[in-house]
């Protein structure tokens, strides 16, 4: 899309988004969020994309905000970038997002990680909440997607003494999906976009609309609106499709209708 950030089309309907800016350890400023958030509503409603992949480098997958932007700020200032904006149109796309972690993913770069779908992290990769240490606290769901993930007792420690902990820890403590070692975190990311690619795009989409929206509802509103999209997927061809395939038994050929 830009230099700030790159999209790349692969084959099996996947996109590969990698932030890129590698003399600031893809530090977010304000221009890479923004870039961000318009390579992403550019692939919600594009059919051919099923899954992404959202990577850095082997050094950072996003090392955090850029405190350049934020030393001399002042809160009305803050609030005018509305900087929430520009997660939300991460979190919001409907196609199921892998971030793949290398290297440090602190601050703004976890948060970042945590509006996608599955993390995969490598052994040593470097994550955090660091902003106590210099005089603020996450704005940007480091309290709250993080405390859904990991519990209260974990997301206190964690935001509150602002130490980084590795892959392996985010692994043990349901942080990360998955954990493999460093140099095979961008490949386990892409094969599993790969596996998602060939599963029914309707079901893939309503499974994580049912699971994003039922976290923050009551168990009964998140039933029904899992029992909602279960009978709503009946009308679909590939629901068909997939259960003549697997009496048949042959590989089924979803269409996304």
């Amino acid at each position: 899309m830009n230099d700030l950030v790159t999209c790349e089309f692969l084959e099996h309907a996947t996109a590969l988004v990698k932030i890129n800016r590698p003399e600031a350890l893809n530090a977010l400023n304000m221009a890479t969020r923004k870039a961000l958030a318009e390579t992403f509503l550019s692939l919600h409603d594009n059919e051919n994309i099923r899954a992404i992949v959202l990577t850095g480098d082997d050094k950072a997958f996003a090392a955090g905000a850029d405190l350049k932007e934020f030393v001399d700020a002042q809160p009305m200032e803050i609030v005018r970038r509305r900087a929430e904006r520009y997660w939300q149109a991460v979190s919001s796309t409907p196609q199921p997002v892998i971030a793949a972690i290398r290297g440090y993913a602190m601050g703004g770069g976890l948060e970042l990680a945590m509006a996608c779908d599955i993390i995969i992290a490598g052994e040593n990769a470097q994550l955090g909440q660091p902003e106590i240490k210099v005089g603020i606290m996450p704005g940007a769901g480091g309290t709250q997607r993080l405390t859904r993930a990991v519990g209260k007792f974990q997301a206190m420690r964690i935001n509150l003494l602002g130490k980084p902990f590795s892959g392996e820890e985010a692994f043990a403590m349901g942080l990360a999906s998955e954990v493999c070692p460093d140099d095979q975190v961008l490949d386990r990311a892409l094969a599993m976009a790969k596996s998602i690619s060939f599963m029914p795009p309707l079901a893939a989409q309503a499974i994580k609309e049912a699971i994003i929206h039922g976290e923050n509802s009551s168990l009964e509103a998140g039933l029904a609106l899992e029992r909602k999209s279960f009978q709503l997927l009946f009308a679909s061809e590939d629901r068909k499709e997939g259960m003549e395939a697997f009496i048949e038994k042959r590989k089924p050929q979803f269409k996304g209708s």
